[in-house]
């Protein structure tokens, strides 16, 4: 009898229903990031919207790097965009990311890997303020590759970064 029960359980858990994750909450606080296009997950109207709180509560990743736009090495915090368009639902397309002063520039999703860029929200430890390139910049590990070294990746450093729209 506890075979049967054993295989009827095994059985019933190949068939059981997928977990989804939670839902994309409404943000609370001031938005600082917009994600636009053909996206899988939407909180205000056919948009993602993001408060510094929800980025926060997400995966951070964190590095140390020299920048062209910094004295010295550099820590950076932020949440990978990798894991930005994985919780929206984003497996193709071109990233048209856009900072405040409208200067935007291209990613090509297939070039987004689960370590590089991260939309940086700290810099050495605190926030960043506008003045400081923030409060969102997309930064990569440019000490890490040679890769990373570029113009076509300096050129896809956005800083003041608060809008992004998906295009396909």
């Amino acid at each position: 009898m506890r075979k049967l029960i054993s295989i009827l359980a095994t059985v019933a858990g190949l068939f059981a229903a997928p977990v989804l994750a939670e839902p994309l909450a409404a943000p609370q606080g001031d938005v600082v990031l917009t994600v636009s296009g053909p996206i899988g997950e939407t909180n205000t109207g056919e948009t993602a919207s993001f408060d510094m709180d929800m980025l926060k509560a997400m995966p951070a990743t964190s590095f140390e790097t020299t920048t062209l736009w910094t004295e010295g090495k550099s820590a950076f915090a932020g949440v990978a965009l990798a894991e930005i368009l994985d919780r929206l639902g984003v497996t193709e397309g071109t990233v048209v990311a856009s900072a405040i002063n409208d200067y935007s520039i291209e990613i090509p999703v297939e070039s987004i890997t689960p370590s590089a860029p991260i939309v940086a929200y700290e810099l050495d430890g605190a926030s960043m303020s506008r003045r400081q390139k923030g409060p969102l910049w997309i930064v990569y590990p440019y000490d890490s590759d040679a890769a990373f070294r570029t113009e076509v990746i300096y050129a896809r450093s956005i800083w003041q970064l608060d809008r992004i729209e998906i295009v396909q």
